[in-house]
């Protein structure tokens, strides 16, 4: 993948909540260096807290890359965004996006992109050709997040484990398996662009034989009880063969993202569907805590819900980017 300028203007186009605008938000929370402002159309509903900038100001202000900060149902680009990401490629901007709609397959901006001396970046597309799992084991050891539905913050709990194991002289390396994650880190496996046979050897290559003291802590997605996206989270349950499952899950959603017909599962169901299948590639996984998001609690109400979890669950409970990881990494440093 070509080398993506920074810093960026986040498109957060008209996304319809703030939660429909994650990988902006991923990006502001995690490389604050790279967010220098947002565009929002007429009607946007999510908000990074960043100057709002037309084109001409962002460039002004040294932007190089207009980012696509939507994460969309069925990752496609608008219509509506269209005019605007035009204008940005005459304006001098590349344009950069983990929708599964590729930029590189839209013709108008290919030849606009080409006539301005541009780069699109697509970020959703494997540049490797993976192998099929094979469920060897493999040393060093693994951590992966699963969640009771999408979106509950899989990526953020391992970024955080990952700061907090660094800060003590941890070994440990945050393994990216999806846009947001790739767009922060610079590299990774788009997973769920990957061909299905490959997927969980998409995995066992990203998290190769380390050192025995060493965590590879994996990006989750989906949800194993969401029927849209289960496929891509089961293979990273086989491929990363993991040695610690945390589950995370977000309390206050009245349904499953995407899926007004469907309740999310409790905690103990995910616990042991997950933690059944993860033995089938390693025996010895455990699961060591729980990651909640409480961004839509007080404080208060947060700390007696994450107490409560842990005398209903008997597993430390956090919200790692709200109350930091220390417990959760307590746990891993038990193994």
């Amino acid at each position: 993948m070509a080398l993506i300028e920074t810093p960026y203007l986040l498109f957060l186009g008209d996304a319809p909540d703030q939660l429909a605008a994650k990988v902006a938000q991923g990006i502001k929370d995690w490389r604050p260096e790279f967010a220098v402002g947002q565009y929002r159309m007429e009607g946007c509903k999510a908000d990074m807290g960043l100057a709002d900038m037309n084109l001409a100001t962002a460039k002004a202000a040294g932007c190089k890359t207009l980012v696509i900060g939507v994460a969309n149902r069925g990752g496609i680009i608008s219509p509506a965004w269209k005019k605007i990401l035009v204008q940005a490629l005459e304006e001098g901007f590349d344009l950069a996006s983990g929708l599964h709609n590729l930029l590189r397959d839209e013709p108008d901006l290919v030849a606009v992109a080409a006539a301005c001396g541009r780069q699109l970046h697509d970020v959703r597309v494997p540049s490797v050709d993976y192998p099929i799992a094979n469920g060897i084991k493999r040393t060093g050891k693994r951590m992966l997040a699963v969640g009771t539905d999408c979106s509950v913050g899989k990526m953020y709990t391992a970024l955080c484990m990952e700061r907090e194991m660094r800060a003590r002289g941890m070994k440990a390396s945050f393994r990216a398996t999806g846009q947001t994650g790739i767009l922060i880190t610079g590299d990774g496996v788009p997973l769920d662009a990957v061909v299905a046979d490959f997927m969980a050897g998409s995995i066992e290559w990203l998290t190769p034989d380390n050192d025995a003291d060493h965590w590879d802590l994996i990006e989750g997605q989906g949800s194993l009880f969401h029927v849209s996206y289960s496929g891509v989270t089961l293979a990273l349950v086989h491929g990363g063969q993991p040695d610690a499952l945390v589950l995370c899950h977000e309390p206050t959603r009245p349904h499953m993202r995407g899926l007004p017909g469907y309740t999310a599962p409790s905690l103990e169901a995910l616990r042991d569907v997950a933690l059944t299948l993860a033995r089938v590639g390693n025996p010895a996984c455990q699961v060591v805590g729980i990651s909640v998001n409480t961004q839509h609690m007080p404080e208060a109400e947060a700390l007696e819900y994450l107490a409560g979890l842990e005398g209903q669950m008997g597993l430390p409970a956090t919200d790692p980017f709200r109350f930091g990881a220390a417990k959760l990494v307590d746990a891993l440093a038990a193994i």
